[in-house]
């Protein structure tokens, strides 16, 4: 049966779904000027664009308006997705999001595919982290310590001061971690990232600093799913620093290019970029100013800062322009 949505050769952007959490902060309203809705909760994550059972994006431009993604990928799958991949329960595969962090995140870790073959109800998750913006002093935790032993790190996995063994950075706008699944990772207060992840819910906590939720209770931890997915062996930095020079021509920066779920490069623009979706879709975010993104053929959209969109690989070529700046900072995602 012939579908009656119109294909997906534009540009698709989506309405953001906020979700309120204990730990949120204000960056979105004060550093994008994001319109969030306010709420006794702050709000902590604009999830940009999500293909689960308890949240759907809803296309918000161009013919396809008030369409799910969901409606897309079963009636309109190849010209959405092209070559690339969906999830074993046929979604999209990816979760794009904004995390808004006013307060330290728990100490968490992600499974992966051998992890989840054990435990059926678990789904696997790497993911990376941009970060957009950030406070003075503001942190970021992910990986442990070479001097930190195996043994040392569960004699404080149930302690605040497990800090002590973990890798701690200074948060710096431009620069991106790796998380693949198995690190230790914890985001510090005053961050705003961008999160690019594999479209999992999948969290197990291993500490939550002592602190309580909004009912006066303890969040739940994991610690004994947690021990299960940790990699003792990676060592490795997951940190890629960003570039701090200024460009006088168009760059490409590989930030992630070896990932088998997604390929994340930085692009420093200081005029229109040409690029091709090559029958794989992309995922656009802008970062620091907006920009247009325009099919050769067919209708454009307006990238506001901090906001994604979603180019079909029906699109195929197109370009992305800027608008009233000098240069602007994109950041590209390709689906594999």
């Amino acid at each position: 049966m012939t579908s009656k949505l119109q294909p997906p050769d534009y540009p698709l952007l989506f309405a953001p779904i906020y979700k309120e959490i204990m730990w949120g902060g204000d960056l979105m309203v004060k550093h994008l000027g994001r319109d969030v809705p306010l709420t006794e909760i702050p709000v902590a994550e604009a999830w940009e664009i999500v293909d689960r059972a308890d949240a759907e994006s809803i296309v918000e431009n161009g013919p396809l308006a008030g369409v799910s993604i969901r409606d897309l990928i079963s009636s309109r799958r190849d010209e959405l997705m092209g070559d690339a991949l969906l999830t074993p329960q046929k979604r999209f595969p990816l979760l794009v999001k904004l995390i808004d962090a006013g307060k330290r995140l728990s100490l968490q870790v992600h499974p992966d595919n051998e992890m989840c073959a054990k435990h059926p109800d678990a789904e696997p998750k790497t993911e990376m982290w941009y970060v957009i913006a950030a406070e003075k002093d503001a942190r970021i935790f992910a990986g442990l310590k070479n001097s930190c032993t195996k043994m040392r790190f569960l004699e404080l996995a149930s302690s605040p001061d497990v800090e002590e063994c973990l890798q701690s950075y200074q948060a710096i706008p431009g620069d991106a971690y790796f998380i693949n699944a198995g690190t230790v990772h914890a985001i510090g207060a005053g961050n705003l990232l961008l999160e690019i992840q594999q479209n999992s819910n999948t969290t197990y906590r291993i500490s939550d600093w002592g602190r309580v939720g909004p009912d006066g209770k303890p969040r739940e931890l994991h610690l004994d799913l947690a021990l299960e997915c940790v990699n003792f062996a990676d060592r490795s930095s997951p940190r890629i620093p960003g570039v701090a020079n200024r460009t006088e021509h168009n760059r490409k920066l590989p930030i992630i290019n070896k990932c088998p779920f997604f390929h994340v490069d930085d692009l420093r623009l200081v005029g229109t970029w040409r690029d091709d979706t090559c029958d794989s879709p992309h995922i656009l975010t802008a970062i620091d100013s907006p920009v247009a993104v325009e099919p050769l053929d067919g209708t454009g959209a307006r990238l506001e800062r901090g906001r994604s969109c979603l180019v079909p690989a029906a699109c195929g070529a197109y370009r992305i322009r800027l608008e009233n700046t000098p240069q602007a900072t994109v950041v590209r995602t390709t689906l594999l």
